[in-house]
């Protein structure tokens, strides 16, 4: 999952940033409403958590504008006034969920998880082909009945090539959905996860490389 953090205070933005990073999202922060704006609308986010009391652009401008482009990207709106009001305004604006500050980080991964599953088509709950299974709520792999341990990183593209249901995936969409804006766009890292997802989940072989193109597995239930 891709999640823009635009918040201004730089010490809860980065705290909330390395928080969802080690829940296995890949996470970008911007800590102004310019900066935001022009975020939310260069990469294709899951959800954006949106700070409303924004320097430069103001958090309910990114939020209408988001919400009057059609994207499919969902808005987690965060504020320090959690009155009713505020609440009924954020969501007529454009917001999809709504969490005053302070908040209990547990209950902000679990809205942004829920966010994430509404800004994708549908998926079943457990992803699987031939004898491998991977269930994206509880994040665990089994092949054959035995759990795998993945990286976070192999866990997402796998995630990836399975929601894709036999289609190929290129190698820059990987990048787009599993890493986040500090990587390098000319790395191999996508090539070397695959080459170690394969490894790990052993044989028959699963993911094709489909020269020119990208990866793909196929026969996806």
């Amino acid at each position: 999952m891709r999640v823009l953090v635009v918040e201004d205070e730089r010490n809860l933005a980065d705290a909330i940033a390395r928080g969802l990073r080690k829940r296995g999202m890949a996470v970008d922060v911007a800590y102004d409403g310019n900066a935001g704006h022009e975020a939310a609308f260069v990469t294709r986010y899951d959800v954006v958590i949106l700070d409303r009391d924004l320097p430069g652009v103001h958090g309910d401008r990114i939020c209408a504008d988001l919400a009057a482009s059609g994207a499919l990207t969902r808005v987690l709106m965060l504020t320090a006034s959690g009155t009713v009001a505020d609440r009924v305004e954020g969501l007529q604006l454009g917001a999809d969920d709504y969490l005053a500050k302070p908040f209990a980080f547990d209950e902000l991964v679990a809205r942004v998880q829920a966010l994430g599953r509404r800004a994708t088509p549908a998926a079943p709950p457990v992803l699987a082909v031939a004898d491998l299974e991977l269930d994206p709520a509880r994040r665990v792999v089994s092949r054959g009945g035995m759990p795998l341990e993945l990286t976070n990183k192999e866990f997402g593209v796998l995630a990836e090539l399975l929601k894709a249901r036999g289609a190929v995936v290129s190698s820059e969409e990987l990048l787009e959905r599993v890493w986040d804006a500090n990587t390098d766009p000319f790395t191999t890292i996508v090539r070397v996860t695959v080459m170690t997802l394969r490894k790990k989940l052993g044989d028959p072989p699963l993911i094709d490389t489909v020269v020119g193109a990208g990866y793909r597995v196929g026969g996806v239930s």
